[in-house]
């Protein structure tokens, strides 16, 4: 069987499954686990990932605004690489190359006896339905429950932890910069599993904006800035624009040093297997104390950010 993804998380899973071999194709963005870099790139974005978060969300309103899709199949690779299975999503035009292109794609290829899996996750428990989808459609369905239920028992096992902790403090996820997006779709949930209080949105919901008035009405306990598809060190270049975009110096959470920056590109965004160590990150976040342990492990992945926007390592 030849597999073709088009999204991260998409071959994150397929990976996860033992399917590695039987990858051909990837997406542009695709960057894990080592190795997929090499595979036949089969998509390429409108937008170039430069600049800053302010213009890459012009960038993007613009196509959007002229009706263009934000990235391309690259029709002849995906024909180079004849593809039995087809794994890619409907549930986002902006995050990934959307299913209408990619139907199109095959369409104009003549390739009809291709299958195509598609994900479409708002909620946890869509990310393992998406990877038991996954399983089945490449073969790998006891595989598929094999991973669903290592990754719910890690879930399971945080969540115990977790509540045993009295306090649950109240968490803004800030999911892009400028403007200033709230983490929405599964994040409550993980926030909820990791004792804490999710602000502003309620679980399977879209990312909302929020004015800078808006942000002032609330009064998150801590801050986790992690910017979709920005790595570590890519959000540390909008620092200036973060302290701008929010009521800095009034929030308790700046002042009590409980704003945090998390690599947004590996973790959280991705619907797939490291979810779980997103709620790792997570938790060490709201419960360095207790959960020290997930903050040595991902000391890489995440900093403290103090009020006068230097650095500092939780481990």
């Amino acid at each position: 069987m030849r597999i073709v993804s088009l999204l991260p998380a998409a071959t994150e899973i397929v990976c996860a499954l033992g399917a590695r071999d039987q990858l051909v194709g990837v997406s542009h963005e695709c960057d894990y686990p080592p190795g997929v870099e090499t595979l036949a790139v089969l998509t390429r974005a409108r937008v170039a990932p430069v600049g800053s978060s302010r213009d890459i969300d012009r960038a993007v309103r613009d196509i959007v605004r002229d009706a263009l899709a934000v990235y391309d199949v690259d029709t002849a690779e995906l024909g180079r690489v004849a593809p039995d299975v087809v794994v890619t999503q409907d549930l986002c035009d902006v995050c990934a190359v959307s299913i209408g292109d990619v139907r199109s794609a095959l369409s104009s290829l003549a390739l009809r006896d291709v299958q195509i899996v598609s994900l479409s996750p708002t909620r946890l428990a869509d990310i393992w339905s998406d990877i038991a989808r996954v399983a089945d459609g490449t073969g790998r369905a006891e595989a598929g429950r094999a991973v669903i239920a290592r990754l719910q028992a890690r879930v399971d096992a945080i969540a115990r932890r977790a509540s045993a902790i009295a306090s649950r403090p109240r968490v803004l996820a800030i999911e892009w910069i400028d403007p200033v997006m709230i983490g929405g779709m599964w994040m409550p949930e993980l926030i909820a599993l990791a004792a804490g209080q999710c602000l502003q949105t309620e679980p399977g919901q879209h990312a909302p904006t929020l004015s800078r008035d808006d942000l002032a009405k609330l009064d998150p306990d801590v801050i986790l800035v992690k910017p979709c598809g920005f790595t570590l060190e890519r959000t540390q270049g909008e620092l200036a624009a973060l302290r701008a975009a929010l009521p800095w110096q009034s929030w308790r959470a700046v002042a009590e040093q409980r704003v945090y920056l998390a690599d947004g590109n590996a973790y959280f965004n991705r619907p797939g297997p490291r979810i779980v160590e997103s709620l790792e990150i997570l938790a060490g976040c709201l419960h360095p104390g207790e959960f020290s342990d997930f903050l040595h492990v991902h000391r890489g992945s995440v900093m403290g950010l103090n009020p006068d926007l230097s650095l500092r390592p939780l481990a």
